[in-house]
């Protein structure tokens, strides 16, 4: 399927997909090659541009590699992106070098700062030595075409990131319970916007824990509300082809009406604190 809803990656481009597929489900797996090749070759066949990595999700670039070596026509078509969460400028490169490697890449679309949580983590990550430096640099010359920070512990640390480092994109929580709590999708996201960076959602559905059909909190629900708070494009986790093609289906769905928003809203507004169980308090 093609002609999925398109948005411009942060001031400079490309056009990428409204949704990604996301490293984690299947991909976050090893030794299901047959079900994770099914998976991202599904999302292929749907449109989807936009795919989502990192060394922390298990087999993920290795599978990830391995249909992109199969299909080097596709080489133009997808915005590969990828992840480090190491701290220092070394550490940094290493992880570079092993991603391009194991996904079979030359150079990256979006290499991220991954889940900094603490202000610890800021300040080693700016240091004279730190991973910031590598990658400015990595960009610089060309290794990555954008660079970005991700973060979901805490809103006001990824703030500051967001507001210090000359970064092109921010990946972020875009669920009811985080609109309800504020933080990430109104003080980093709105940063992210006033600079000009691509904003990211993730943790659309919260792992999975989200979707109870019988309160009416369905996936396909989740999904367009996520698609619908501020964000450029979300990603997504997939288990199989069909979550793959529920995911195509959301990014074509009209927008919801704010009752309807504020329904599902309803839904997360007891226990938000618990809801929200990817940050540091809980």
């Amino acid at each position: 399927m093609a002609g999925l809803p398109e948005t411009s990656f942060s001031a400079q481009g490309p056009l990428v997909t409204r949704v990604g597929l996301g490293g984690e489900g299947v991909l976050r797996t090893y030794g299901k090659d047959a079900q994770a090749r099914e998976v991202i070759n599904e999302a292929m066949a749907q449109g989807i541009t936009y795919f989502d990595t990192a060394p922390a999700y298990a087999g993920s670039q290795a599978y990830l590699g391995s249909v992109w070596a199969e299909h080097p026509d596709v080489e133009e078509k997808i915005f590969h992106t990828s992840k480090s969460a190491q701290r220092s400028f070394d550490g940094a490169l290493r992880d570079l070098e092993e991603i391009l490697h194991t996904l079979n890449r030359k150079k990256l679309d979006l290499w991220q700062i991954h889940d900094v949580r603490t202000m610890d983590d800021i300040r080693k990550i700016e240091s004279s030595n730190g991973a910031l430096k590598a990658f400015v640099q990595a960009r610089d010359q060309g290794l990555v075409k954008h660079i970005g920070v991700t973060g979901h512990h805490d809103p006001e640390v990824l703030k500051i990131c967001v507001q210090k480092w000359p970064l092109d994109a921010v990946l972020l929580p875009a669920n009811p319970p985080e609109v309800l709590l504020g933080g990430f999708l109104d003080l980093a996201a709105g940063e992210a916007k006033e600079k000009g960076m691509a904003v990211i959602g993730m943790k659309c559905m919260g792992g999975g824990h989200y979707v109870q059909p019988q309160t009416g909190a369905t996936a396909d629900k989740l999904l367009n509300y996520a698609l619908h708070c501020g964000v450029d494009l979300i990603i997504v986790g997939c288990s199989s082809p069909q979550e793959v093609r529920d995911l195509a289906k959301a990014a074509t769905a009209p927008p919801m009406s704010e009752s309807e928003r504020a329904d599902l809203e309803e839904l997360f507004a007891p226990g938000l604190r618990r809801l929200a169980y990817y940050r540091g308090t809980v």
